[in-house]
């Protein structure tokens, strides 16, 4: 299975409030790891090392200081594309956590919408 497959079965097997997931990547070949961290640069993968080909991707689902599931799933298709084998390993999943926002003033039809969109 390519890498932003597995990243797609791990999203879809989450519950739905979910928020922050964090992820292992290690590609399987040392030698191709500048090819890597170029492509992976657009969801700010973190590497653990500079003599390692292990990254940390941090993905928040709908707000919080993390790459989006879309530009995640982009960089992986885009290892996959240039035929770059790796592993992806949960490393935690954090669910039930809300945003808070200032709502003071707004009508009550834009605070429930806001809840709505949110509950999601």
């Amino acid at each position: 299975m390519s890498l932003a497959d597995t990243f797609q079965s791990i999203v879809d097997s989450l519950p739905g409030d979910w928020t922050n997931l964090e992820i292992d990547l290690r590609i399987a070949d040392e030698s191709r790891y500048i090819d890597a961290a170029t492509l992976l640069v657009t969801c700010n993968a973190q590497p653990y090392s500079k003599y390692d080909q292990h990254w940390k991707l941090l993905v928040a689902h709908h707000f919080g200081h993390a790459a989006a599931v879309p530009a995640v799933h982009a960089a992986l298709r885009l290892l996959d594309d240039v035929a770059i084998d790796g592993e992806l390993t949960v490393r935690s999943v954090r669910t039930g956590r809300v945003e808070v926002t200032q709502t003071w003033g707004r009508p009550a039809s834009v605070v429930r919408e806001f809840k709505r969109i949110r509950a999601q």
